[in-house]
């Protein structure tokens, strides 16, 4: 081990601790970030504070081609502080951020929280000489598993690295023996001993200093575990553990008794070799969500981080936190750039593709693997942002639920698929995923009890029957109906928590002589416990009540959804309410309640399926999509939050659009102002629709408005 003195002075020798130097009466050189022609505009807001994420620092990266593309290079790091201290931007500590949420002193501005992962070496040997040159606190989260085991001689594989970038290995559970020498850790694919990681006698010298806190970066949960039976592995802190010889997944209760009890150890680990019992969390791979977080509190942990959209932070928006992390051995241009784009995030433009995986289905593994290779060529190609996936079995295509494709406890299983093929879709293709979900549309296997919680209508006899229009539904007024659904929800989201969003099914609808349960003595207003006095709802009352009815199905999915993805939500909705207002009384759908209360709003932009006569004058569909535009034009964020889903097939006359047709409706959109889009369905076995033509319809590389055009429109 070198000398702190050495290092030092090799740092020194790069040329870059120029602000540093003259503080210490050391000769100076001019800052890196005021050479001529550099200038800086961004501010972070007042009262506001940014936490950046490193793993290792060395001297040998290579950007963009590195085998860890988290490691960024000592003198890239030096070039960061230095520009730091330069652009009166101020490292502060937790006990800034504690300070502030108690009132005692506010923030300094430009605020940045310095955090380092891992545990790793290169903290005590390159990152503290700079921390101690600049005077920077930092958080360092440590891996007690990794430090405890490579000291004891125990042998132990793990995956230090983000699941998204493909390092969680499909097939194989990583965290027991990755084939490495006796005393040393698998760490991006190559073999670490102890003089890859920091010892407890360094982890103390640096407490010492008053500039490192050291944090838990759990015990043992930096690697994945089996998640389903096809072998993909996901990570351990948010997975239900599938056991192959069993073929059972763990049980609710036994996932968080184990990482209760690996939070607990770690901390127990930390306050043995330093005195003190860390407060802080972080988080591997930044995967947590509400439930993770709940027993980081109760493990007694105050803070917690994780890599959550939410990466501009105040001190009382914690005590979850979200992280920039930083890849690609960035410069501090890049690194500032990063950070505007949450402190003035672009417009988000959309590109999706609705996909059936009823498609993909099949009961030979042999043929799904091949489906889902299809699937994975075609959406990589594609270069879509986004996928809108089928979570539920619709064999016989009426749109109603009659099976689920997760573990769940209320319908049955057709195959444990969906978390795989999300999975894939994620970390392979690099897209979004949304779970594509009914809100009422359900099949039980209770026939019985099928009919006594369905949609009803009344006739004009005054008498109430089983409503039959188009989808079987179940009333959202029978509280028995939410407790199923938001059980499905909450399933859905246990079973695959690095989903992005769900999308609302269409069969969430309710018309003028419909539901006649709100006039039933059980019936109760979405999620609340007061009985309906008046059953006689308007259409706007039914509006409402499916989307309080969504919310809850929503916030069952919320509370297993990772952190550190947006989760979002969007709903589809019927042209014909768009078009026509008065429409809302046969569907109890609004365009304008839904842009107020979802992300996005999957307008089902399907001219045919609205009027299967337009297909005999293209002119009309052409004026119709315009009209469609006009109609989102006028209400406020209209054409921000709404996704137009153009229909790829003519189900009339059961036959694909004509390509170049396609093709021109997408861009008939995008030139009158449609920012977003999205199409269904997709056969990506036979290849329709025609790749070129969509390809060049969805790009984004064409898109014609500027940024700056964008962030100025409603």
């Amino acid at each position: 081990m070198r000398s702190t003195l050495l290092h030092f002075a090799l740092v020194a020798l790069l040329g870059t601790l120029s602000t540093a130097a003259q503080a210490q009466g050391a000769p100076s050189s001019q800052p890196l970030a005021s050479l001529p022609g550099d200038v800086t505009t961004l501010q972070i807001p007042a009262g506001h504070f940014v936490t950046l994420g490193f793993h290792d620092v060395r001297d040998d990266t290579r950007p963009a081609v590195d085998r860890d593309p988290y490691a960024i290079s000592t003198e890239r790091l030096a070039s960061l502080f230095d520009w730091l201290a330069a652009n009166d931007w101020h490292s502060i500590s937790l006990d800034d951020i504690e300070a502030a949420r108690e009132g005692r002193r506010p923030l300094p501005p430009n605020a940045v929280l310095l955090s380092f992962d891992d545990g790793l070496a290169s903290f005590y040997s390159r990152v503290f000489p700079l921390l101690r040159a600049f005077g920077y606190p930092a958080l360092f989260a440590v891996e007690t598993d990794w430090i405890e085991r490579v000291g004891r001689g125990d042998r132990v594989a793990a995956a230090a690295t983000d699941p998204v970038a493909s390092q969680l290995e499909e097939g194989a559970v990583i965290g027991g023996d990755g084939g490495g020498a006796a005393d040393e850790v698998l760490y991006n694919g190559r073999e670490r001993g102890a003089e890859g990681f920091v010892g407890w006698d360094q982890v103390r010298e640096m407490q010492a200093s008053g500039l490192v806190e050291v944090a838990s970066h759990t015990d043992d949960l930096h690697h994945g575990i089996l998640a389903n039976p096809q072998g993909n592995v996901e990570p351990a802190a948010l997975t239900r553990r599938y056991d192959a010889a069993s073929g059972a997944y763990e049980s609710e209760a036994d996932y968080r008794r184990r990482v209760h009890a690996d939070l607990v150890r770690s901390a127990e680990i930390i306050e043995r070799h330093t005195g003190v019992r860390p407060r802080t969390l972080v988080w591997p791979y930044g995967a947590t969500n509400p439930v993770t977080e709940k027993i980081a509190r109760e493990a007694g942990y105050r803070f917690t981080f994780s890599l959550g959209d939410q990466r501009l932070s105040t001190p009382s928006s914690g005590p979850d936190f979200g992280r920039f992390l930083v890849m690609d051995d960035p410069d501090p241009v890049a690194v500032e750039s990063q950070v505007a784009q949450t402190v003035d995030p672009p417009r988000r433009i959309q590109r999706a593709v609705q996909v059936d995986l009823d498609y993909l289905y099949d009961p030979d593994p042999e043929q799904v693997n091949a489906n889902l290779g299809a699937l994975l060529d075609r959406i990589q190609a594609m270069q879509v942002r986004t996928v809108y996936l089928q979570a539920f079995a619709d064999p016989d295509g009426d749109g109603t639920a009659s099976a689920l494709y997760f573990p769940n406890d209320y319908l049955p299983m057709r195959a444990d698929l969906f978390n795989r093929v999300a999975w894939q879709l994620k970390t392979r293709a690099g897209v979004d995923v949304y779970a594509w979900l009914p809100l009422l549309a359900f099949d039980l296997p209770d026939a019985e009890r099928q009919q006594q919680l369905a949609v009803r209508a009344r006739g004009s006899d005054g008498k109430s029957r089983i409503a039959d229009r188009d989808y079987r539904r179940l009333s959202p007024f029978r509280p028995a109906v939410l407790a199923l659904v938001r059980g499905i929800y909450g399933d859905l989201a246990r079973n695959t928590p690095g989903i992005d969003g769900i999308l609302i099914h269409d069969d969430a609808y309710l018309a003028a002589n419909e539901d006649a349960q709100a006039c039933d003595p059980a019936a109760r207003w979405p999620g609340g416990q007061r009985a309906l006095t008046d059953c006689d709802l308007s259409a706007r009352d039914k509006t409402r009540a499916l989307i309080d009815f969504s919310h809850q199905a929503v916030a069952a999915a919320r509370e297993y959804a990772n952190l550190s993805n947006r989760f979002r939500v969007a709903r589809n909705i019927y042209a014909r309410v768009v078009l026509d207002p008065t429409a809302e009384s046969r569907f109890a759908q609004a365009l304008g309640p839904f842009l107020d209360n979802y992300d996005e709003v999957a307008l089902m932009a399907m001219p045919y399926l609205d009027d299967a006569d337009m297909a005999r004058d293209d002119r009309s569909a052409s004026r119709w999509l315009d009209d469609l535009v006009d109609q989102v034009m006028r209400q406020p964020m209209g054409l921000r939050k709404t996704v137009f889903e153009l229909q790829a097939y003519d189900w009339a006359r059961d036959r694909w659009i004509e390509p170049g047709r396609f093709k021109a409706w997408m861009h008939q959109l995008v030139r009158r102002g449609g920012l977003n889009l999205a199409y269904y369905p997709d056969d990506f076995i036979t290849g329709m629709p025609a790749f070129q033509p969509t390809f060049e319809g969805m790009s984004l590389n064409e898109f014609p408005y500027s940024t700056s055009r964008l962030r100025s429109q409603p």
